[in-house]
């Protein structure tokens, strides 16, 4: 290592924004310069870290390339009920897809505790990412379609005794449904608590209910959505995705190693080869848990690949180092 800026562009290789923009003050000669580098670290830890509810903080900074504030736009939050974009409420298959590279560059980098947190947030929305073909777009509980409150639907009714959802469901599926008419606080407190839960409460809705309602008879391919969504619920309950509940990731101690992920990771393939969409998992698709990005595709129905938008990121601030 040459230089101390060399060190900043080894890290920036390795996806160390917070390291580099930390740094950069005391490194760089250029007080200017260092401020152009700590604002674009800080945009691409946020993305690292999956920090969707704050990307927009930097999404008008004027040292970001527009390109990467508008992929970034394309995985944002809307903080409030009418916010334009609508970002991953428009589609979650941007955000899907840099969910892959994080979930990518967390494994090279072997920090399998935020891994693991990755996809735990994939299997989470995992549902939702399935019905963007038949809803138009991702569950955006401003468009969400009038056959969910049809005459007889138990979608959102709380209490409902014949209804498959879980208490908490259908507390969050009756919020869902009114949510779009509240301020911004209770919007955001909406999706830190309770979006979630409505994806699985779709999930069920066309996948495992025992007592069908009217609610997705609007559905126009119920069967094909059904797959997609048994598939993702699948997943939820796999081998790898329950390694995080089965320890207490992110109190130092207890994360699983990369054996028990791969171990972990076979085991959850044999049981997604159930059918037609979880079979897809088996193929070879050179992502470092085979087949993933492969599943993802199949349960979203559109081709799903990891994203280049750390990468690019992380070449941006090298071509800033060495400007």
């Amino acid at each position: 290592m040459e230089s101390a800026q060399d060190l900043l562009i080894a890290l920036a290789r390795r996806y160390s924004f917070g390291d580099v923009g930390a740094l950069a003050p005391a490194v760089l000669a250029n007080p200017v310069k260092a401020a152009h580098v700590s604002a674009v670290c800080e945009f691409g830890q946020r993305l690292l870290t999956l920090d969707a509810e704050d990307f927009a903080s930097e999404l008008d900074v004027p040292t970001i390339p527009a390109d990467l504030r508008r992929r970034a736009r394309a995985c944002h939050m809307p903080q409030t009920p009418k916010g334009q974009p609508r970002g991953a409420l428009d589609s979650l298959r941007p955000a899907y897809a840099l969910l892959l590279e994080v979930i990518k560059v967390r494994w090279d980098q072997r920090e399998l505790s935020a891994m693991m947190a990755a996809l735990h947030i994939a299997a989470e929305y995992l549902p939702l990412l399935a019905y963007e073909t038949v809803l138009g777009h991702s569950g955006d509980p401003a468009r969400w379609p009038e056959g969910l409150r049809a005459p007889g639907s138990r979608f959102g009714v709380i209490g409902d005794r014949d209804c498959d959802h879980t208490r908490s469901e259908q507390s969050a599926t009756e919020r869902t449904l009114r949510v779009a008419g509240e301020p911004g606080e209770g919007w955001r407190a909406y999706f830190d608590r309770q979006h979630s839960q409505v994806a699985g409460a779709l999930a069920t809705c066309v996948a495992k209910c025992r007592n069908p309602c009217p609610a997705i008879e609007w559905v126009p391919d119920r069967e094909d959505l059904a797959l997609r969504c048994r598939a993702a619920l699948t997943f939820a309950e796999t081998p790898l995705v329950r390694l995080r509940h089965a320890a207490p990731v992110g109190h130092g101690f207890g994360v699983p190693s990369p054996e028990e992920v791969l171990d972990a990771w076979q085991r959850s393939r044999g049981a997604l080869d159930k059918n037609g969409i979880g079979h897809q998992v088996m193929r070879r698709d050179g992502f470092p848990l085979a087949g993933l990005p492969s599943l993802f595709s199949a349960i979203a129905g559109a081709d799903l690949r990891p994203a280049r938008l750390l990468a690019d990121v992380s070449e941006h601030v090298i071509s800033l180092l060495r400007g």
